[in-house]
């Protein structure tokens, strides 16, 4: 699947797992391993596909080296192939997921608060060339505000340092510089296997509620959207509800097959 896109070939490619019964975890590793894209959704369905309600279904996700506990792309791929309302059991609790009549798919995911932090001593080794404004932790990524959006696109990260920092992901923002979107990122995570992640969903379950607040938007169920200026690129809607967030987006099927091993 390619998520948060409507056009095949962009966004961020996920590959989907429809299981019978839950599987070992060394082999959805070694599986996610084998397609080799930032993450690969594993689903346990009981066969009725697109129904509504019911038992949340387990929903598991592996990067290439590493099983991680938020994963917006994937799940969006997940319930725009099972169709209709999803409930999915993850590491990050329920999820609730809605497929609309429109092709969109939206998704109730827990908000990420992130609190300032001193900037880690490799960090500007490893973002050479933007001018950092803020630093921030949240529940799994260090977030950093820079002084534009232009800096976003240029930037030329050292992964290899930035794989130092002991978070699950680096990601980098900005404000919008274009009509029609509120704020710019890109997110780096070589310390999960992941050089640049080209959309990633739980990223702006962080930058939801920080540029809600840094752009005065902290009305009730205010919209922002979020482009990812990766290679890939895609976009994000964003709608903050208290402690929760709507992401919503697009998703492309690329291929169907059947696993023999």
């Amino acid at each position: 699947m390619d998520a948060f896109t409507s056009t095949a070939f962009c966004g961020n490619p996920a590959g989907v797992v429809v299981l019978d019964a839950p599987a070992d975890p060394a082999w959805m590793q070694a599986v996610a391993a084998e397609f080799k894209h930032a993450e690969t959704a594993f689903v346990v369905a009981d066969g009725s596909e697109g129904a509504d309600g019911g038992e949340p279904k387990s929903l598991r996700w592996f990067t290439p080296t590493t099983e991680v506990d938020l994963c917006g792309h994937a799940t969006l791929a997940t319930a725009y192939i099972l169709g209709g309302s999803q409930r999915f059991d993850t590491r990050s609790g329920t999820l609730n997921c809605t497929s609309t009549g429109d092709g969109i798919v939206e998704m109730d995911f827990p908000s990420v608060t992130s609190q300032p932090v001193r900037a880690p001593e490799e960090l500007t080794t490893a973002l050479p060339g933007v001018t950092v404004e803020s630093v921030a932790r949240g529940d799994f990524d260090l977030l950093v505000q820079v002084a534009s959006a232009a800096e976003v696109r240029a930037l030329r990260p050292d992964l290899d340092t930035l794989a130092r920092i002991p978070t699950r992901a680096v990601i980098v923002t900005a404000p919008g510089d274009r009509e029609g979107v509120d704020v710019v990122s890109r997110v780096f995570a070589p310390r999960v296997g992941i050089g640049e992640d080209p959309v990633t969903g739980s990223a702006h379950c962080a930058l939801a509620s920080w540029w809600s607040a840094a752009l005065g938007r902290t009305a009730e169920s205010t919209e922002l959207i979020g482009e990812q200026a990766s290679p890939r690129g895609g976009l994000v809607r964003m709608t903050l509800h208290g402690s929760r967030v709507g992401l919503a987006g697009r998703a492309v099927t690329i291929l169907r097959g059947e696993l023999l091993a």
